[in-house]
Parts: structure tokens; sequence; C-alpha cells
């Protein structure tokens, strides 16, 4: 009777110690945050179509942040889109129209990028038909934002490869796009400081650019919309002179810190059980009579606990975190399962979630 009584009281144990095996090991799991940079989106084109009927492609491409997650919705479509990422920071996709579809030509197209838990959204203001032309903003009451100054440092020469970086000035918290005579869809201008949208766009092989190529900058807040004209050649007659402009580098920062974070395992309801049931063993030992069951019982309390925790100690897991400044003032992680051989005041190069020294 009392070897039944005391296997009664073991289970009854069991049944509080394993919901609590279940429910602790959140609370004891060490978590580490850290500042997500917003992803970029430095283009986006659609080539446009003759018709838009049942089973035509819109082929879509977008470059911007790699390693990012790349959708996009039409207007009148039934389904999203998702782009592949073809190669770092460059992403394609194709959308077979279906006969459920309504899509028009001016239908809106949205770009959504997305980097961990942070988005950014751009939207097409290209038609998705040939000759219909771009998508015109509705002017609405108010003061419009205003470019101060726009300029470009040229290019000794126009070929695939080459880099022309453009600056505008003006309205701070806009969005800024450039147009340019020879080069499917828009360039992205990101905002760099306030009032301050600056990139630099890599030739293409496949751009017409010529050295008079006619460059409008638009900067939009909200249904607002302000243009301005490039006044200047995108070559020079002569390699140019370094131009004195900070020019902003998306993928180069510097290490600002090198951690070490112990993530804690969790002890499974077979530790917390095992252990139990060894503690209860051991406490057999002990006494006869009521102080033998008393013995019992703690020993199968303290035993599922140390059993828990041996099973959690084995599980814990480390890994180091690189934190890396960037030029443009924010910061990506980077974690590394090993000693990731960067310190502190490097000079690196962050690019699809790796780090490279640069030089």
């Amino acid at each position: 009777m009392n070897i039944l009584r005391t296997f009664s009281q073991l289970l009854a144990l069991t049944a509080v110690l394993l919901p609590l095996a279940l429910g602790s090991g959140s609370s004891q799991a060490q978590t580490h945050t850290t500042t997500q940079t917003l992803p970029r989106i430095d283009g986006f084109n659609v080539d446009e179509v003759k018709r838009l009927s049942p089973g035509v492609e819109l082929n879509f491409e977008m470059d911007g942040t790699p390693g990012g997650q790349a959708t996009l919705h039409i207007a009148g479509a039934v389904r999203n889109l998702t782009l592949a990422e073809v190669e770092a920071g460059h992403y394609l996709g194709t959308y077979t129209i279906s006969s459920r579809d309504k899509i028009a030509a001016g239908s809106a197209v949205t770009a959504n990028l997305r980097l961990k838990n942070q988005v950014t959204s751009v939207f097409l203001n290209e038609s998705l038909q040939i000759g219909v032309g771009v998508h015109q903003t509705k002017s609405a009451p108010g003061s419009q934002p205003k470019i101060e100054h726009f300029n470009v440092d040229p290019a000794a020469a126009l070929v695939g490869g080459s880099e022309l970086y453009f600056s505008v000035f003006g309205t701070p918290g806009a969005q800024v796009d450039l147009a340019i005579t020879g080069v499917r869809g828009k360039v992205f201008l990101p905002e760099v400081k306030s009032g301050e949208y600056a990139n630099t766009y890599i030739i293409k092989n496949r751009d017409r650019i010529t050295r008079n190529s006619v460059v409008t900058a638009n900067m939009r807040l909200g249904e607002h919309v302000g243009s301005a004209i490039l006044g200047k050649p995108l070559q020079s007659d002569s390699a140019p002179a370094p131009l004195q402009i900070n020019r902003v580098c998306a993928t180069c920062g510097v290490v600002e810190s090198v951690n070490l974070i112990e993530v804690k395992g969790e002890g499974s309801y077979l530790g917390t059980i095992g252990g139990g049931v060894i503690g209860a063993i051991l406490g057999n030992q002990v006494g006869a009579g009521t102080g033998r069951t008393v013995a019992q019982i703690a020993g199968a309390l303290g035993g599922a606990y140390a059993g828990r925790a041996l099973e959690a100690k084995s599980r814990t897991t480390n890994h180091f975190e690189v934190l890396v400044r960037l030029q443009n003032g924010t910061t990506q992680t980077v974690s590394f399962a090993a000693e990731p051989g960067f310190k502190v005041g490097d000079k690196v190069r962050v690019n699809a979630g790796m780090i490279t020294h640069a030089p």
C-alpha cells in the first residue's frame, strides 16, 4: 500500500513538473536585439508590352539591397509576384496575365523589398503598355517639394561598368527618382542625410546613354511632385577631377563591435522526468516509513530540476555577432558560428549577409 501511495505521489509530482519544464524555457533563453538596416530599392522597371491580354508575360526587374525578399502587387491582378534574386541585389520576375486578371495599362504596381522585419516600397510610375507613357502624378494644392541642387559626377566613358554619381538637395523626407534617357526604368536616390539624396548608377551594357542624355529628377512628397533637369553632360572631356563630395557606398562600413553571444538551451520533459525518477530512486535509500516517502518526493523534485538543468546546459550554444556601422549611418549585424576573424575598426563590406575586408 505504501508503494502504491508513493508511486501515486510521484505521478502527481510529475504532472506538476512537466508544465514547468515545458513553459520555463523561454524565460531563461537569452535574447539579443540588433539594429536592422532599412532595405533600399535603387531601381524598378517593367518591359512594356503591346497588349494586356491573357497569356501575355510582364517582365519586372528590381535592384536593391542584397539578400532580401522582393515581391510586387499589380492593381487588378488576382495574385502577387515574387521576384528571384538572380545575382546580388538584382531581382527578376515574370507575371503571366490570366483570364481572371483585370490589369490595365495604368494599373498601379507596388514593389516591396523585405529584409527581416524591415520593408521598403516603391511605386512604378511607368505604364505596362507600350505607347501609353508615364503615370502622371495628380497635382495637389499646397507647397510643392523643391529641388535646390541637382548634380552628377560625370564618367570618363559611358560604357558598361562605368559609374555616374548623382546627388539631389532639397525638401527633406521625400522620395527621389531619376529618369535617364537611354536607361530603362527609374533610378532611385535614397535620402542619405536630411534633404540630401544620392546614389551611384552603374551603367549596364544594354544602356544607350550619351554625353547629352536628358536626366530628370522627380521629388515626390505625398501627392506633391517637383522636378528638375540636369544641366550638365554625363561624360567629361577628360578623366574627371575628384569632386568634393563624400560618396556613399551602400555596402561599406567599419566594424563597431564583435560580441560572443550565448544562447541557453532548454531542458525537455524527458530530462525533467528522467532526473525525477533517478532522484526518487536515490531518495528511496534514505530512512524508512514516512521519512523514506518524504525523501523520495524531495529526491524526485530535486532530481527533476537537476535533470532539466543538465540537459539545458548540454544544449547551450555560442556564436559571434559582428556589428558593422555603414557609411550611410545605419548598422548591420552578421552572425558567425565560429571566431569571425574581424576586429573593431576593420574596414569591411557587407553583401548578401556576408562580410569581407575592404581595401
